[in-house]
């Protein structure tokens, strides 16, 4: 998902009678007060009848229609998304069958029920100027992990080993393992050794996956670039990036889960 292209896209969507589009922002975050004893659920409901009492007013006959059909199929999504809470819920859905975005975020918004020609689009850009497309690059010596997120949320997350023996990033496509841990109780000469040879040979690893980061913020539009880790390595990074970097984050948070990192680092 990429927001820029979908904003472009549902700024210059357009319906005419009968033919609506619905737009709801709503806020299913359980930890708001006011939404702990499933209020969410009475406001979507309210929303959706207020919305057929007015069109029952109106006489409109074929709009009516078209908004019970679009209603259904929403009711049955909102069903399957309840399985799985987000803090929010945005949808942009037309009756021609030619609009359907469904958006769960893990930012709260302002419940709100619209029923248009045309989407309506204020939060969604307000949210946005909060929360753009971000990369967080979390580093911790011969580990980086790059978590993309946008709207408080995790698009992508990729890990990097620096393989000792060649010398070269490697990306690991499945799970990232902690590496294990060489000991705290006296000392240990394989660590010794390793922090020797990183302290000589620091500079020249980050300065090698640099163009990797620019190339992953390029790709990704990243509009936000946070540092996490170390100072002295996240300076040494930066020192060799192109792209500018918006914060350093001097915590060491490279195991900590995504949306812990996202929380504490970025919202």
């Amino acid at each position: 998902m990429t927001l820029q292209k979908d904003l472009k896209k549902l700024e210059n969507f357009y319906t005419e009678k009968p033919h609506r589009v619905l737009t709801m922002y709503l806020n299913t975050d359980l930890a708001d007060r006011e939404q702990q004893g499933g209020e969410w659920k009475i406001h979507f409901k309210n929303g959706m009848n207020n919305f057929e009492h007015y069109l029952q007013e109106s006489g409109d006959k074929d709009e009516l229609k078209n908004f019970r059909s679009l209603k259904e199929q929403l009711e049955t999504y909102v069903t399957d998304y309840e399985r799985n809470l987000s803090k929010s819920l945005i949808v942009f859905a037309s009756t021609d069958g030619q609009l359907w975005h469904a958006q769960p975020i893990q930012m709260p918004v302002k419940t709100e029920f619209f029923w248009e020609e045309a989407p309506v689009l204020d939060q969604l850009r307000e949210l946005n100027n909060e929360f753009p497309k971000t990369g967080v690059v979390l580093v911790q010596q011969n580990d980086v992990k790059v978590i993309e997120a946008e709207l408080g949320a995790v698009d992508d997350v990729k890990y990097y080993e620096l393989d000792l023996n060649t010398e070269d990033w490697r990306l690991h496509t499945g799970p990232h393992q902690a590496q294990a841990s060489m000991g705290s109780g006296g000392k240990n000469p394989g660590k010794e050794k390793f922090e020797d040879r990183y302290r000589a040979n620091q500079q020249r690893w980050y300065k090698s996956l640099a163009p990797t980061l620019d190339k992953l913020a390029k790709d990704g539009q990243w509009q936000r670039i946070y540092l996490v880790g170390n100072q002295d390595e996240t300076d040494e990074i930066q020192a060799h990036m192109n792209k500018p970097i918006d914060e350093h984050v001097p915590k060491n948070l490279l195991e900590h889960e995504e949306t812990q990192v996202l929380n504490e680092v970025v919202l």
